[in-house]
């Protein structure tokens, strides 16, 4: 067995999705209050070799037989560029003939060794969540020097010279991004980014729904403003 983890297969815009994570922890740039998988105890923005990672790439190849999937999605516990394989990764899955879509938080885009791994996949996912530096530094803790400024114009850049389809995720959270003018901002930003799509999500992990959920209503006409540019 190797160190991937999956989900089960399930269909998504009329596709087998095969959902894979491909780190044996969770290694970010970010340490989020609000990530579902815990504290990031391994927080860097280098390429890490991990063990065990020819099993795994059998695993992962007998994976998308057995599973007749359509997509592979490669969704880790924390960012999925940190693992030094992932180019191999994503051409074994593009060997079998499937696109691949990734999801990124974003940031990394902007360096040059990420964004030609991340130019091979057919889709990626950027995210946005806080929208002022304070915000950005006191919940989402990235590596030290790390703005949001930068952040955001990562992905403008690596946007503008990708021919896939770039996928923007905005995570809306009560206190920190759900008022009017807060809403704006996000407008501005993803105008800025000019994403394919965006994809609205809240905080839906039992731990953090009290504190920084928002109610359904709300989320409605939010996501309805920001999927309306």
């Amino acid at each position: 067995m190797g160190d991937f983890s999956y989900k089960d297969i399930y269909i998504k815009d009329g596709r087998r999705v095969l959902e894979v994570n491909i780190l044996p922890e969770k290694y970010c740039n970010f340490d989020c209050i609000f990530c579902p998988i815990g504290r990031s105890q391994n927080k860097v923005d280098t390429q890490k070799s991990f063990d065990e990672m020819d099993s795994s790439l059998r695993e992962l190849e007998s994976m998308i037989e057995n599973t007749k999937a359509e997509l592979v999605f490669i969704n880790s516990k924390g960012e999925a560029l940190v693992n030094d394989k992932i180019g191999h990764i994503i051409d074994l899955i593009k060997g079998k003939g499937l696109p691949v879509r990734l999801l990124s938080n974003g940031y990394l885009l902007g360096r040059n060794e990420y964004l030609e791994i991340a130019n091979r996949c057919d889709e990626v996912i950027g995210e946005i969540k806080t929208i002022t530096e304070e915000d950005f530094q006191k919940v989402q803790r990235p590596i030290e020097e790390y703005t949001l400024d930068e952040y955001i114009s990562n992905m403008i850049a690596f946007n503008k010279q990708y021919k896939g389809k770039f996928i923007l995720e905005v995570t809306i959270i009560k206190g920190y991004n759900d008022t009017e003018e807060s809403i704006k901002k996000i407008k501005n930003i993803i105008k800025e980014i000019s994403p394919d799509q965006i994809i609205t999500e809240r905080m839906n992990d039992e731990r953090f729904k009290k504190k920084l959920g928002i109610s359904d209503e709300r989320f409605e006409e939010i996501s309805n403003a920001l999927l309306n540019i």
